[in-house]
């Protein structure tokens, strides 16, 4: 398990106890925290689980073409978005995320 501090779009933060065996987005769900959408269920097919990673530390794998196409449909891009359900907790040192405002 470790610790991840999700911060809500209204900048609150929530300290959340994640099993590495899953992926950011199951975390967060599995935390109860409303905001995470992930309308496709973690197949990768929506950008509804859009968050920044503000780890600055975080070590994080490239996108796939497919999350790279998903994130470029969103308004709200930057350099550290990610789709939470393609962050996988074990290949991931992440300590902070934010999840992204709504399109």
């Amino acid at each position: 398990m470790s610790e991840i501090t999700i911060i809500l779009r209204d900048g609150s933060e929530h300290i959340i106890e994640a099993d590495t065996e899953f992926s950011l987005m199951e975390a967060i769900r599995d935390a109860g925290i409303d905001e995470m959408v992930a309308m496709c269920g973690g197949c990768c097919s929506c950008a509804t689980c859009h968050v920044y990673i503000e780890d600055g530390e975080a070590v994080l794998s490239e996108p796939s073409a497919d999350e790279d196409d998903l994130l470029d449909s969103t308004s709200c891009r930057t350099g550290r978005s990610r789709l939470a359900c393609q962050v996988r907790l074990a290949d991931a040192n992440i300590s902070r995320a934010r999840i992204a405002p709504e399109d």
